[in-house]
């Protein structure tokens, strides 16, 4: 017996997620790349990947844990969040020192609005 619509507890919209942040980094893609040509596309589409991967580790990581327990789903949490942020942290390092012509401000623009973006999907429902 399945649970209606209204009853069915609320999961967390990780496909949504991830489409809604590749279309913002599409959108700012096609405006850096007006704005600014070719390194404005790449640095742009390599800014939303930074937090499109990010997400994937996080999903990953709590995905593969089956804990009975709230202290140990607590643990895994923290775990893939650390790694999360490590890899954003990695990310962002190895773009800005290897890419000589990024442009920063199409790069740090599609970063923060995927972020922003992340937020916002997870509040709507399925």
């Amino acid at each position: 017996m399945s649970l209606p619509q209204s009853k069915r507890p609320s999961r967390y919209p990780i496909r949504r997620v991830a489409v809604w942040q590749a279309i913002a980094s599409l959108l700012i893609a096609a405006v850096a790349g007006w704005w600014a040509g070719w390194h404005g596309v790449l640095s742009a589409l390599l800014g939303g990947v930074v937090n499109i991967s990010a997400g994937v580790v996080f999903t990953v990581l709590t995905a593969l844990d089956r804990s009975v327990s709230a202290m140990a789903t607590v643990g895994t949490m923290l775990r893939a969040e650390a790694a999360k942020i490590a890899v954003i942290v990695l990310q962002l390092w190895l773009i800005l020192t290897t890419y000589r012509d990024v442009v920063h401000v199409a790069f740090f623009s599609a970063f923060v609005v995927t972020v922003l973006v992340s937020q916002a999907a997870i509040l709507v429902r399925d």
